[in-house]
């Protein structure tokens, strides 16, 4: 549909305009077409972007000394430097980073793909990355998978076909094999896990020792008199679930107690599976006088499970868990817990691949590497 405008006396203002124009789309009915007309007849004013170049002619300099002043660059003197960014803040100039992108073949762009972020563990480790990331001028792209294996094989393309310079991962509860992240490998582009890696993977990871951190936990159970434990586990096919079940098992071999299959249940890594886990136990009518849970949540709710039915932590059982979930201080009694030092995590993990996007930048060999940190023992009153 074409139209054509004939003005026969100029109008008085934008004002009157409109409602002639609205007058005339009456008929229609069609707010859009109304819109578009309005656009198509230049009758909305535009406001003017500036550009780079902009400033340069109004200060009469290159548009190269009008940027290299933007970034302080000590070559431009003080007064250049004061000048363009003042002009600038006048204009409301803003970068155009994806043009900057264009030119580098890099958006100084990090991507991060997680499980969810409303775990007080990964928004730790996020606020990590982002305070290096910030100090070294990269930008924080951030992904969560909601620990679906789909989405997570979904989101690791579209990161990979976008304009990130390194990926940093930990993978969902469903994920056994990436062939997603497998890519990334072919086509060399820098990959760091945190917290759940895929071990057969060649690349570099940043992780807790969760066998030690296991082993300092149930030793300190069986210090205290306890010898019936059971252990709430995570999913085995995720490495440090299925290290962290490792420690259990050793800390009691080693203290001569013999593991009973029974006390051990997989996947328990919620508040409502730690309640489920908690009624089965009472329900098998086995001894037992404390709980080593893979997780705080799981931890929780085997707790507030056993308060409902009478049973009274630490004096009849025993219970830790094991992120040190802020949470755990609050509840009563409060909860003993593994500190995982989540902000640590985080600022490794971005400064190791960093430090592999320049080497990648540089044309220099990257060399995997696994940075382990040392768990901390939190003793609090769910425990003697």
């Amino acid at each position: 549909m074409k139209f054509i405008f004939i003005n026969k006396k100029p109008m008085q203002s934008f004002a009157q305009k409109y409602i002639t124009l609205a007058k005339i789309f009456i008929f229609y009915r069609n707010f859009s077409i109304f819109l578009s007309v309005l656009f198509s007849a230049n009758l909305v004013p535009q406001v003017k972007k500036y550009t780079l170049r902009d400033i340069a002619k109004e200060l009469n300099i290159s548009a190269s000394t009008a940027s290299r002043a933007l970034h302080d660059n000590p070559r431009i003197s003080a007064l250049v430097r004061r000048q363009v960014k003042e002009l600038a803040k006048s204009m409301d100039y803003q970068p155009d980073f994806r043009a900057m992108s264009l030119r580098r073949g890099s958006g100084r762009t990090i991507g991060v793909l997680l499980p969810q972020v409303d775990r007080y563990f990964f928004a730790s480790v996020l606020r990590g990355i982002d305070e290096i990331s910030t100090e070294e001028g990269y930008n924080v792209l951030i992904c969560q998978s909601y620990e679906s294996l789909q989405k997570e094989e979904d989101l690791a393309r579209s990161l990979l076909n976008g304009r990130i310079d390194g990926l940093l991962a930990s993978v969902s509860i469903e994920t056994r094999v990436g062939p997603h992240f497998e890519q990334y490998v072919s086509k060399g582009l820098p990959l760091v896990f945190f917290d759940r890696a895929l071990d057969y993977l060649k690349v570099s990871k940043v992780v807790l020792d969760d066998y030690k951190g296991a082993y300092q936990a149930v030793q300190h159970l069986i210090d205290s008199g306890c010898r019936r434990i059971a252990h709430f586990a995570g999913p085995g096919h995720i490495e440090i679930y299925a290290n962290r079940a490792g420690g259990y098992i050793d800390a009691l071999t080693k203290n001569g107690i013999q593991v009973d299959p029974e006390l051990i249940f997989s996947g328990v890594i919620t508040q409502e599976a730690g309640c489920r886990a908690m009624k089965r136990l009472m329900e098998m009518g086995v001894k037992f006088d404390a709980i080593f849970s893979s997780g705080d949540y799981s931890a929780l709710g085997a707790m507030v499970c056993a308060q409902q039915n009478g049973i009274d932590i630490p004096r009849d059982l025993s219970i830790i868990g094991f992120s040190n979930e802020p949470f755990g201080a609050l509840i009563q009694p409060t909860l003993s817990s593994i500190d995982q030092h989540a902000l640590e995590m985080g600022r490794q993990a971005a400064t190791l691949l960093i430090s592999e996007i320049n080497l990648k930048n540089k044309n220099q060999t990257v060399f995997p590497r696994k940075i382990i940190l040392d768990p901390q023992l939190v003793i609090r009153n769910s425990t003697r």
